[in-house]
C-alpha cells in the first residue's frame, strides 16, 4: 500500500496544476483588455491600424457622424471593404449588420464587415449570413494581434 503514496501525491499535484490553469484562463477572460477600455473613435483607429499591419491598403477612417454605417474603408488585393467597428460591452446585434449592409452599397464596396471587441448574437449571425456580411469578433481580433503578417 505504501508504494501507491507517490502515485497519489503525483496525481494530486497534477490535479492542482490543472485547476490553476483553468482558473488563470477564466481570470484572463474576465479582465478587460486594452480594447475594452477604448472610446469609440479610438477603437476605430485601432482597427484601421490593425488592418494596415495585415496588408490592407488605402485604409481610411471615415468621419464620425454621417458615415452611413461605415467607420473604416480599406482595400486588399483589389477588393474594397466597408467596415463597421463596434466597441461594445456586450454582444453585437442585428442593427450593426444592417448599418454596414447599407454603408457597403453607399461606398460602392465589395465586402461589408462588422469588427468588434465582443461577439455577435445568434440573430446577428443569421442576418449577416443572409446579407453576406463578414463578422470579425473578439477571437478574430486576438488572432490578428498575435500573428505577424507576411506578404
Amino acid at each position: 500500500m505504501e508504494y501507491n503514496l507517490p502515485i497519489i501525491i503525483g496525481a494530486a499535484i497534477l490535479l492542482l496544476c490543472m485547476i490553476a490553469i483553468v482558473c488563470l484562463r477564466i481570470a484572463k477572460r474576465r479582465r478587460p483588455k486594452e480594447i475594452d477600455l477604448m472610446e469609440g473613435h479610438e477603437f476605430e483607429q485601432y482597427c484601421a491600424n490593425l488592418l494596415e499591419e495585415h496588408g490592407f491598403q488605402e485604409v481610411e477612417v471615415t468621419r464620425g457622424s454621417g458615415d452611413f454605417g461605415v467607420d473604416v474603408l480599406a482595400q486588399r488585393e483589389g477588393i474594397s471593404y466597408a467596415i463597421q467597428c463596434k466597441r461594445y460591452d456586450g454582444p453585437v446585434g442585428v442593427h450593426a449588420i444592417q448599418e454596414v449592409y447599407a454603408g457597403r452599397d453607399y461606398y460602392d464596396c465589395m465586402v461589408g464587415v462588422v469588427m468588434t471587441n465582443q461577439y455577435f448574437t445568434a440573430p446577428a449571425v443569421e442576418v449577416a449570413q443572409k446579407l453576406k456580411i463578414l463578422l470579425w469578433d473578439r477571437d478574430y481580433l486576438e488572432t490578428l494581434e498575435e500573428e505577424d503578417y507576411q506578404e
